[in-house]
């Protein structure tokens, strides 16, 4: 492999259905706490589907100016919150000598109600009355545009969507540009908000959301679960700060982990089902680009979506990978508390695994209570666990079967 340089994380920052900021988030994780609840961003009375994890008491006014809230999507709104709060985490200074060096890649569908919202504006009441704000709230590229004008940071600045695998995808993008010297410093993840009645509807109609659990609400993600039925959409944000180590180190960065590698796949069988043979094609690829072995994994945060197809294939996935190796990993969902974040999703789960390594201890998967035999390994079930945590695989499969996987390590080892 090339000499590149190594590249680490100083800095994270959540909004998420159960915290809006990486300790509230964490700690909600810590104990096990669900953010499914019953739909609230609209009315839900008529849908199969009335269950979502929404962020709560997220009133955007109090966390930034009127003007700068007014001109974002929902989705823009979180990740500057999160992106601060990520920047301040990393004691990240912007000035004149290293503006041009930080760059900024947020993952997104964009503000995908707003287009429906709008369409009904202008049939309605007319063309005219159209939010000329809409295309900017709803793009896909605002989040990362407005926490780059807000930071007035030069260095790259975009967006990828690569379905559920997005935000894990934007980080090992913005991996790859630190190692070849795109930038010095990069603010990466993944905000999403895109909880309404058509999108639900959408995937409700494709039978990838719960319709069993809407009486328990909170108990409806139940990843590795015999009678999971399907997954609960969420919205939130995940930012990390990752900075070449000879940045980090001359100014003195708070460094929390390394960013040892990330890869990529592609599924190429069909528009839903995941392939066994693709996921674990990019967790072989990420262990290899990351110089570790399986014996080395102490943790696989799991793409766990609760649904029935996905959590059986990703059991087979990684059985594939590691051998019986896979029965002495600790493998766990955070789904299971936040939902499926969608772009999002790999982000914050990303975010989760660096904590992981920051703290020694793993989050649980929630709502496990009756084991599917054909999903055997240790998931950590219901209660977090200290452990010994000095690698981590984060796993994100897109719907479409595109691929990502990380890989984060304890610094210094």
């Amino acid at each position: 492999m090339p000499d590149f340089p190594k590249i680490v994380v100083t800095g994270v920052g959540l909004v998420t259905p159960i915290g809006n900021s990486a300790p509230e988030t964490w700690q909600a994780m810590l104990e096990g706490r669900s953010g499914t609840g019953p739909t609230t961003a609209f009315d839900a009375t008529d849908c199969d589907v009335k269950v979502t994890a929404e962020v709560k008491n997220f009133v955007p006014e109090d966390l930034m100016d009127r003007r700068t809230a007014r001109r974002s999507g929902r989705h823009t709104q979180m990740a500057v919150v999160a992106g601060m709060e990520a920047v301040a985490n990393a004691n990240l200074q912007v000035n004149d000598g290293n503006r041009d060096s930080i760059g900024v890649i947020i993952a997104s569908s964009g503000a995908l109600q707003l287009i429906a919202e709008q369409e009904l504006v202008a049939e309605t009441r007319g063309v005219g009355r159209v939010d000329p704000l809409t295309v900017p709230r709803v793009g896909q590229y605002s989040a990362a545009v407005r926490v780059g004008r807000l930071l007035e940071v030069r260095g790259p600045n975009s967006s990828v969507n690569s379905a559920c695998a997005s935000g894990g995808d934007a980080i090992g993008q913005a991996l790859n540009l630190l190692r070849l010297g795109y930038a010095d410093c990069m603010i990466a993840g993944g905000a999403e908000a895109m909880i309404g009645r058509v999108v639900v509807s959408s995937l409700a109609g494709l039978g990838a959301l719960t319709k069993t659990w809407n009486h328990k609400p909170e108990e409806a993600s139940r990843p590795f679960d015999m009678h999971r039925s399907g997954f609960v959409l969420g919205e939130g944000s995940g930012i990390l700060v990752l900075e070449t180590e000879e940045f980090a180190r001359r100014r003195g960065a708070p460094i929390l982990c390394e960013l040892a590698g990330a890869a990529w796949s592609f599924d190429a069988t069909d528009d839903t089902a995941p392939d066994v043979d693709g996921q674990a094609l990019a967790m072989q690829r990420v262990l290899k680009l990351s110089g570790i072995t399986i014996d080395d994994v102490d943790y696989i945060n799991a793409h766990g979506t609760s649904t029935q197809l996905n959590d059986k294939t990703e059991t087979a996935a990684i059985k594939k990978v590691f051998g019986e190796r896979a029965y002495g990993v600790a493998v766990s969902s955070t789904k299971s508390m936040t939902g499926h974040l969608a772009a999002a999703a790999g982000a914050v789960e990303a975010s989760v695994g660096v904590l992981a390594i920051r703290d020694q201890i793993i989050p649980p998967t929630i709502n496990l209570k009756t084991p599917d035999p054909e999903c055997d390994l240790d998931y950590v079930p219901l209660v977090a666990r200290k452990a010994r945590v000095g690698a981590i695989m984060s796993n994100s499969f897109g719907l479409g079967g595109q691929n990502s996987c990380l890989v984060f390590k304890k610094y210094g080892s």
